[in-house]
Parts: C-alpha cells; structure tokens; sequence
C-alpha cells in the first residue's frame, strides 16, 4: 500500500481501546507499512505493538514523526521529552493543538503539522 519510505512513528496517547483513534492510527499505519512504536498511561498491545508506560524506552534521534493522541493538559509533562527526540515532525490530530508545544518545537527545528494522522495516511500525505 505504501509506496513511499517508511517513517518510524510514536503514537503518544496509545491505548488498547479500539474506539480509540490513537488504537485506530497505530493499525492503519502498520497497514501502510511505517514501524510503530506506542506510549501510553497503561501498558497493553496493539496489533504486536507493545505500549510502553516509561518514556525511556525510546532513542533520540531515531523517531521520524510522533503523532499526539494527548491532549494539551496532558501533554506538558512530556514536553522535553519530545524534543529530547528530535524528530522530524510532530503531528497534532484533531484536539491536541498547543500552541506553546509548537513554538517550544519550532525553536529546536523540528517541524509541526495539525492534522489527522488517519487521514494523511489515507490520502497519501504521511
């Protein structure tokens, strides 16, 4: 289904509920090929991806997008750890639009987008 490279994700806000659309984004992007890694307030599994609860599981610098299923409240705490990340963009979907966590991301270069990872997926745009 994908034609174009494959981009390591880290979907933030990762959950086991499948009404979920962080449960919904971790399948459709396996589906369209890109590796995925999970963090979540509650260890789980999703389609073999483990969601991890301790944010020291993942490695600078090797994580081309995350996408935030967090919303703004809960995303301060994490706010040196995406950076800490380095990657290349990082994706608001819908309700979890910052403007403070954009501009903090800005000012270390990493790029930012507010849309719907389902539907970048879908209309080639990831």
């Amino acid at each position: 289904m994908n034609t174009t490279a494959s981009k390591l994700t880290l979907v933030m806000g990762a959950s086991e509920n499948t009404a979920r659309y962080s449960n919904m984004a971790i399948k459709m992007l396996k589906a369209y090929g890109h590796p995925v890694l999970a963090l979540g307030k509650q260890k789980g599994e999703v389609d073999n991806v483990k969601i991890e609860t301790n944010t020291d599981s993942f490695l600078p610098n090797s994580i081309d997008t995350v996408t935030l299923y967090l919303n703004p409240a809960n995303q301060e705490k994490y706010y040196d750890f995406i950076i800490g990340l380095n990657p290349k963009r990082v994706i608001f979907n819908p309700g979890t639009e910052n403007p403070e966590l954009e501009d903090l991301l800005h000012k270390n270069h990493i790029k930012t987008e507010e849309a719907c990872t389902l539907v970048l997926l879908r209309t080639a745009q990831f």
